[in-house]
Parts: C-alpha cells; structure tokens; sequence
C-alpha cells in the first residue's frame, strides 16, 4: 500500500527530495484552545474568505487552527476578516 506523508513547514525548512511542493503560502493562527463543542468556527472563515474568492488550506492540531492562504491573497484575507469583527493580532 502507498502511503502519503504531507509536510507544513517554512520553504527554507522543506526537504530537498520532495514529489511535489507548493511555496508561497502564510498562516493565520486561530487564537486560543477551540472547544470540540464548538461548531463551524473554522467553517464560518472559510466561508467568509472563499465569498471573496480566496481558497484556504486549514491545519488543525488538538491544540491550535492555523489558516494558511496564499500570499497574493494574505492581505485581502486580514482586511476581510478584520471587517467581520476577526481581531487580527
């Protein structure tokens, strides 16, 4: 069976043997540990950032979210989330 291994660091961190890698991507990180209880958080951002045509890439640990949008789109993505009461830090 072939398995997949998918690897979110900084580009100066990325391995150099790599079947694929898509560069040019910044994080934002969803402040504070998110109850499981808490429903469509996460989906509400992505709702608000793809209603203004910016696709995300959504990285969540037990602990932390993290947003990543492409870098042409970093800035669009902070005006519209500040716009929508998001404190962007």
């Amino acid at each position: 069976m072939d398995e997949e291994l998918s690897l979110v660091c900084e580009t100066k961190n990325a391995p150099s043997k790599t079947i694929n890698r898509e560069d040019g991507w910044r994080a934002f990180k969803i402040e504070g540990q998110l109850d499981f209880s808490l429903i469509g958080i996460l989906a509400k951002i992505a709702q608000l950032l793809a209603n203004n045509g910016i696709s995300i890439f959504a990285v969540s640990t037990f602990n932390t979210d993290y947003i990543l949008v492409k870098d042409n789109n970093f800035d669009s993505a902070i005006k519209i989330l500040s716009e929508n009461n998001y404190e962007i830090k």
